[in-house]
């Protein structure tokens, strides 16, 4: 039993490691190519002498502020606690989409809301690494994600429909074994199938 318990620490402990990781990242592309960008135009506007672009400068230095407050609040995982998981896809959803990537989509029938924070922490993970694989591996023309509930069973499915894979192929890797283990280690289950050619769809099936 303490076995369990202490291996069950372990992967919590990893992935929170890793969703921070993953915000860091995020966090540094948005300095980049968002605040940095902001401040640039803001510069310009400056350097103007007429008062309506002092104006917008100031007005451009005000919303780099604001996205800077913003990610300052994604630095530690209290985010984590007060959004639902409703709300992070429909973030992860628009951040591929505003890339240009690729047309996404949510479609629910409820609100996950009111998890314990080591299953919300576990979903958060799975769901995240699940769309780096899209990005990574699958160049679809569309990402749905829907949250399905019918009676006791509420599932999360994720279908990318991309260039697909033989799913009956053992994968030389072990990413998709990790996230199977993660989802089973919160009472939960992690499916995948996949058609060359067609896309691949992913069904997170949540403990009761």
């Amino acid at each position: 039993m303490d076995q369990v318990k202490s291996e069950h620490e372990k992967t919590l402990l990893n992935i929170e490691n890793e969703i921070q990781q993953e915000t860091l990242t995020h966090i540094g592309r948005e300095l980049h190519d968002n605040i940095g960008q902001l401040l640039s135009l803001a510069k310009l506007n400056f350097g103007s002498i007429k008062p309506e672009k002092l104006a917008e400068g100031r007005d451009i230095l005000g919303q780099a502020i604001q996205e800077v407050r913003g990610l300052s609040k994604q630095l530690n995982l209290d985010w984590v606690e007060s959004v639902s998981i409703n709300e992070f896809i429909k973030q992860q959803l628009s951040r591929i989409q505003k890339t240009g990537f690729c047309e996404t989509s949510l479609e629910a029938n409820f609100e996950l809301i009111d998890l314990p924070k080591d299953q919300k922490l576990v979903l958060i993970r799975v769901i995240q690494e699940s769309l780096n694989n899209v990005i990574k591996h699958a160049s679809p023309d569309k990402i749905l994600i829907r949250m399905y509930e019918s009676g006791h069973k509420r599932q999360i499915i994720i279908t990318d429909y991309g260039k697909g894979f033989d799913s009956s192929q053992r994968s030389s890797g072990s990413g998709m074994y990790n996230l199977k283990k993660r989802m089973e280690t919160i009472g939960g289950r992690f499916e995948l199938t996949s058609i060359i050619g067609k896309g691949t769809e992913i069904t997170l099936t949540l403990p009761n």
